[in-house]
């Protein structure tokens, strides 16, 4: 083994590209404590935990709100239940959110489950869990994800409804834990 050491690796005057290793490489490894600069990143990134369950209407469609357990926002632009997108930050996001419907408070007979992601107040992508009457619900895991083309100022948002067959009241999005979340990222080189 080799060692080189420079201060500074520049490509040829001309040329916009600096090849570091050969077809024989398989992989290039930086030691303990070096650091990678100028290196583009997933970033904004958010993400947020239910911190507690959320009671929800029967079949109504409800925001989700509160999710600031183990909370991630690179750029500021979450509050726990809205992401907006940062200045100069336009591009395509991965989104991803899940919910845990619980009828356990409300006669173990959920009926459906519905979960979706709102861009700018309306529906764009949507999971659905419906039960036959001999199989009812006592709680359930739903999630759903999205590439989507976001410019500056869209919004994100996580909606739910939940519905039973005894027209109940106290059904309730999970919380604690990683039951029920939001989060997303904007995708590098898309």
């Amino acid at each position: 083994m080799s060692t080189l050491e420079v201060n500074t690796i520049d490509s040829v005057s001309g040329t916009s590209n600096l090849t570091i290793g050969s077809s024989n490489s398989s992989q290039i490894t930086l030691k303990s404590g070096a650091t990678l600069t100028n290196f583009p990143a997933n970033t904004p990134a958010f993400y947020g935990e239910l911190a507690s369950a959320q009671v929800v209407s029967r079949a109504t469609v409800t925001k989700i709100t509160g999710m600031t357990q183990n909370e991630i926002d690179t750029n500021t632009a979450f509050d726990g239940t809205t992401f907006t997108v940062p200045s100069g930050q336009a591009g395509k996001y991965y989104i991803f959110c899940s919910v845990f419907g619980n009828f356990s408070d409300s006669g173990n007979d959920g009926s459906k489950i519905q979960l979706e992601i709102y861009k700018n107040g309306s529906s764009v992508r949507e999971a659905t869990y419906s039960a036959n009457t001999n199989n009812l619900i006592i709680a359930e895991q739903k999630s759903v994800s999205a590439i989507l083309d976001l410019s500056v100022g869209d919004t994100i948002e996580m909606y739910v409804l939940l519905s039973d067959d005894s027209a109940g009241s106290g059904m309730k999005a999970g919380g604690g834990g990683q039951a029920t979340h939001l989060g997303g990222y904007k995708i590098i080189g898309a």
